[in-house]
């Protein structure tokens, strides 16, 4: 999916999923797909603890077990670790067994009952079996940060123009989206206190 901002009627057609947190207050919630990733997770962590920010990282099992260090350097500053499979597989392109096998290890190695589906794409029959053994969090607006075509400030925006309280917000700490993430994160963190936003981890929330 590659909408900055998801469509209602997407919501409704899948009601099942977590596309965004009921909110009174002006509470939002960061997370960060794709790592962990050397170079990159430990700057944004250090970017996270300088505005005392906690945020949901949703990791690639593979990259778990490649940078175990790092991983712990998450779990360690008090994040909350959502799984987003062991390998980075389309639920359009690979068959259902083989889907639910990587969800399932990507659990085993993360530890965590949260599941973000990568690219967004996951069929019905995929989301009635995942859904009785882990939470499907999905996104309200996607920062484009791996869009090599958009400049920081423009990543920024995307986020900023569309956010309301409640908002589910996706990056990337990985190496491709790095190059805008960690120019326009600091602008985001900053303006997010300006503004009077709570950012805050997904655990304590998901009703």
């Amino acid at each position: 999916m590659k909408w900055v901002s998801i469509p209602s009627w997407l919501k409704r057609i899948f009601p099942l999923l977590v596309w965004e947190i009921p909110a009174s207050e002006k509470d939002v919630y960061l997370t960060f797909d794709d790592g962990p990733t050397p170079g990159i997770t430990s700057r944004v962590l250090a970017l996270l603890s300088e505005h005392h920010v906690k945020a949901t990282f949703f990791c690639l099992g593979s990259n778990i077990e490649r940078y175990p260090a790092l991983f712990k350097e998450i779990k360690d500053a008090g994040h909350t670790i959502g799984n987003h499979g062991y390998h980075h597989l389309s639920g359009f392109s690979v068959s259902n067994k083989r889907y639910y096998k990587n969800v399932k290890l990507g659990a085993e190695v993360s530890g965590s009952k949260l599941f973000r589906p990568p690219y967004g794409r996951i069929m019905p029959r995929q989301v009635n079996k995942i859904k009785k053994e882990y939470r499907i969090i999905m996104w309200s607006i996607m920062s484009m940060d791996f869009d090599r075509k958009l400049s920081a400030g423009e990543c920024l925006n995307n986020v900023i123009s569309n956010l309301t309280p409640g908002s589910i917000i996706v990056m990337h700490d990985t190496e491709k989206a790095g190059v805008n993430l960690l120019v326009f994160l600091p602008a985001l963190l900053t303006w997010l206190e300006e503004q009077g936003y709570r950012a805050s981890a997904l655990y304590t929330v998901i009703p």
